[in-house]
């Protein structure tokens, strides 16, 4: 299992996913509060974010807990836009642990992140030819939303159809997906926990970052889809 969490709205810093909240990603990285499978997730991270000069996003991914990685406080204070993904990864039993095991996956403009497991029979057929960045079942998700957003289907559309189809062929299968293409963002709620807060933006997370009030757990087997002209949360 894993977190992951997102931010569209006013530019701000990837430390306020991370480090800034009392139970930011770094925190959720050796004590989740809500996490039903596993304990910690220590078997990498990742952040992605968008920057004006440049078409597709930056990534930064490590294959190493969280708080091991001295570089990361110094660049989660200046990476800085209006749309920012990060994520910390427990690994399933006999998936790798490497770097490109973790998410965020891009592609051209689109980041995605997975939380939960799932067959990758199921997912490895719907994404072509294209093949995966990884062996692990997280990266064959990845390659199959991207290939159906290639194919022209929205990023709510490709993240739906790739979640039915494979939780339909694999009813054990846990598939919180959460993506972006840095002026709107999309998750499904698939077998675990999801919050929103809606103060100033649209934040979006696998447990609340904090004790504040107005986070609201988005129902199991929905989707959720953000833009600047707001949110909405429709069934699978």
């Amino acid at each position: 299992m894993c977190r992951h969490a997102a931010w569209l709205g006013a530019p701000r810093s990837m430390a306020s996913l991370i480090s800034e909240p009392e139970h930011g990603l770094m925190r959720q990285s050796y004590a989740p509060r809500m996490q039903r499978h596993g304990m910690i997730n220590a078997d990498g991270f990742g952040i992605g974010w968008y920057d004006s000069v440049r078409a597709e996003p930056v990534r930064y991914r490590r294959a190493v807990p969280m708080w091991t990685d001295a570089n990361l406080p110094a660049l989660a204070e200046i990476a800085r836009s209006g749309c920012l993904l990060a994520a910390v990864r427990s690994a399933s039993a006999g998936m790798p642990v490497e770097e490109t095991a973790t998410a965020p996956f891009a592609d051209g403009p689109w980041l995605l992140s997975h939380n939960g497991r799932v067959a990758r029979g199921p997912v490895r057929e719907l994404a072509g030819d294209g093949g995966a960045e990884s062996t692990c079942d997280a990266a064959w998700v990845a390659a199959a939303v991207f290939a159906r957003r290639r194919a022209g289907l929205t990023l709510g559309d490709a993240l739906s159809e790739v979640v039915v189809h494979a939780g339909t062929k694999d009813p054990g299968g846990r598939l919180n997906l959460l993506a972006c293409d840095g002026a709107s963002l999309a998750a499904t709620v698939w077998g675990d926990t999801l919050f929103l807060n809606l103060d100033d933006g649209v934040l979006v997370a696998s447990e609340p970052l904090d004790d504040r009030p107005g986070w609201q757990a988005v129902p199991d087997r929905s989707l959720v889809l953000a833009s600047p002209d707001g949110v909405r949360i429709q069934p699978l």
